[in-house]
């Protein structure tokens, strides 16, 4: 890689410990605490879905990071990254396995190869199962790498009120810095706005100091109107991040969607003067794809949200492509695949 693409690698993968949370045209934001929900508001919401579904096909038709600039869009995409293993044959040696990966997602001959050792690069977090946090957390220890706990009765959310609560209560009692919850999509079908926002705010009271990211489960949602409409009450009540999917719908992420829900986010910080991430998840798998959705933030909401405070891939497949496509840009020949296994 040339120095100068590694210089930049290194602006972007330095975390900045002094000034606001994150600017945004030059404005400083804070981190996102909630206001009051703001009914108006969410009654004036309007998606033209032709011209978004559009503008998405001009973004992945434009030309796109080649060569050391792609390799170092592909090195930030990593640390964006949620490794996940959401199955039910999970068990604790697989979340061993996966959190060895998250402290070194790259072999170690690439690293050397790439010539990147000073970057140090790790994954943004692990998510798995509440069953499985305590494990992550003992085996992530001495690392920055966060635990992330799938709760409130995750994927479909229909478990009562209560027990979603406590879920979330026993995932940060075990040590989740992160908590993926998913919201009751009934709500938003029948347009009670005001029992998903004090829904999503008992969530975010259960969370305690813990990052909540709200899945709104776009693929259900039906419109493009109801996935901003419940991006906005989300964020209302105090959202940390928006996540699209749970990764079991029959559609997850997908670039207008995304559009919709980062535009909503900009429009939540004009007004209030706060920044909320974003979290794409579910049918991410190529290093192309990290690399369309990369530029998509860069270009909607600038070069904060192309990092891992404020933006997370839901990738379980994700990472074995782009170490292929990295060992291809720093040797001239693609590995087989097995050669990157997951878990």
């Amino acid at each position: 890689m040339s120095d100068h693409a590694m210089d930049k690698s290194i602006e972007l993968l330095t975390p900045q410990s002094t000034g606001p949370f994150a600017t945004l045209d030059g404005h400083p934001l804070l981190s996102n605490q909630g206001v009051p929900l703001n009914l108006e508001w969410i009654r004036q919401v309007r998606v033209n879905t032709t011209a978004v579904e559009r503008r998405a096909q001009t973004h992945v038709a434009r030309r796109t990071v080649k060569k050391d600039w792609q390799a170092a869009w592909m090195l930030r995409a990593i640390t964006c990254m949620d490794l996940t293993t959401l199955s039910g044959d999970d068990t604790d040696e697989r979340v061993r396995r996966l959190c060895a990966k998250a402290r070194q997602p790259l072999q170690p001959e690439l690293v050397k190869q790439l010539g990147i050792e000073a970057l140090n690069i790790q994954v943004a977090a692990v998510c798995v199962y509440h069953r499985f946090v305590e494990t992550a957390c003992r085996a992530l220890k001495g690392t920055k790498v966060r635990v992330a706990a799938v709760s409130t009765g995750f994927p479909a959310g229909l478990s009562p009120l209560p027990d979603r609560i406590a879920e979330i209560r026993r995932s940060v009692e075990a040590g989740a810095g992160d908590i993926d919850v998913v919201i009751t999509r009934a709500h938003v079908f029948g347009g009670r706005w005001q029992e998903l926002y004090d829904e999503i705010a008992a969530f975010k009271l259960a969370c305690g100091s813990a990052h909540m990211k709200v899945i709104l489960g776009t693929g259900d949602l039906l419109t493009l109107r109801n996935v901003a409409r419940a991006s906005f009450v989300a964020m209302m009540a105090g959202a940390d991040f928006i996540k699209t999917s749970t990764g079991k719908e029959p559609t997850n992420a997908t670039l207008p969607v995304g559009f919709v829900m980062t535009r909503a986010i900009r429009e939540y910080a004009q007004e209030t003067g706060m920044a909320v991430g974003f979290k794409p998840a579910g049918g991410i798998r190529t290093a192309k794809q990290s690399t369309e959705w990369l530029g998509l933030m860069k270009e909607e909401l600038g070069l904060d949200w192309m990092k891992p405070d404020l933006f997370r891939f839901g990738a379980s497949g994700l990472l074995n492509d782009i170490e292929r496509q990295l060992e291809h840009h720093a040797t001239g020949r693609y590995s087989a695949d097995y050669r990157h296994p997951m878990a």
